[in-house]
């Protein structure tokens, strides 16, 4: 196989032009293809930085027949960009089908790395991140809505969803239905565009900011959600046991690592505790 078959996974910016690397630029003059979501959004991002690239649509809908034809490429010897619209592909994107198909091929697979909606808005939200869960976009039902937002009750680590303008004020309200509203929220909003901006409260703060104005209401949305507090008399007793047990072997802030990461809690609430059992 050519050393050029690869298919290269290339994010690109979620709003400021200027966040795209030169390696990606480099990757996608340099590939045979660009596998694109929307071939019209991306011939635009093409055009502003001059670069003629042959493209192909690669979306939800016809992914399967896209992934066989592009693998066939690839064995050929030709090289594969594989872009959404924005961002990096295959997070609540498409690219899952080509990339499994790929591997399966024995075809080399390198990602770039670059722009996340959700890594930026967790690593400016001020929630912790030591620990998160992904869940992509929220379902559209009302009731897997409030189904998939009473898993977090108990979920003690910080918890990132992507959510639509058009839905973005009903689900704080489902947020607060199912949650109450103490749990502490940021809202993030046109990350890295001119209008960005962050809302960080509880869900009274985020309501209250959405209905201000029609306008508060548009734009692409990162939701965060604090994990709920785990208390001493919330957490199981045989991760209390383990906790004790480890720390006559090792550092208490590895042993709280290990059981934060064994009962999905949260190591610096568990390191507290262990410091708290110590002076006993």
């Amino acid at each position: 196989m050519s050393a050029s078959a690869t298919l290269y996974i290339v994010p690109t910016p979620i709003g400021n032009l200027q966040d795209i690397s030169q390696r990606a630029l480099d990757t996608l003059r340099e590939v045979d293809w660009i596998a694109a979501e929307d071939t019209r959004h991306t011939h635009k991002l093409l055009q502003h930085f001059a670069i003629n690239a042959r493209t192909l649509s690669l979306h939800e809908h016809n992914e399967d027949k896209r992934a066989a034809m592009l693998c066939q490429r690839l064995l050929d010897g030709e090289s594969v960009a594989l872009v959404s619209d924005a961002g990096t592909p295959l997070i609540s994107d498409p690219g899952f089908i080509l990339v499994r198909k790929c591997r399966e091929e024995g075809i080399v697979v390198t990602a770039l790395p670059g722009p996340c909606a959700a890594i930026t808005a967790l690593s400016a939200s001020g929630l912790p991140t030591d620990k998160f869960v992904f869940e992509g976009f929220l379902p559209v039902k009302m009731l897997a809505r409030e189904q998939a937002l009473e898993n977090l009750q108990k979920r003690t680590a910080t918890s990132v969803f992507y959510e639509a303008p058009r839905r973005i004020a009903e689900t704080i309200e489902v947020v607060e239905k199912v949650l109450g509203t103490s749990r502490q929220i940021v809202l993030a909003k046109e990350i890295s565009k001119t209008f960005e901006t962050y809302i960080s409260g509880n869900v009274e703060k985020v309501r209250d900011y959405l209905s201000q104005d029609p306008a508060h209401q548009k734009g692409e949305f990162v939701l965060i959600i604090a994990g709920c507090d785990a208390t001493p008399s919330e957490i199981p007793p045989e991760a209390l046991k383990l906790l004790t047990l480890l720390q006559t072997e090792l550092p208490l802030k590895k042993a709280a690592a290990i059981v934060a990461q064994q009962y999905d809690l949260k190591k610096n609430r568990l390191y507290q505790i262990g410091l708290e059992m110590n002076e006993h």
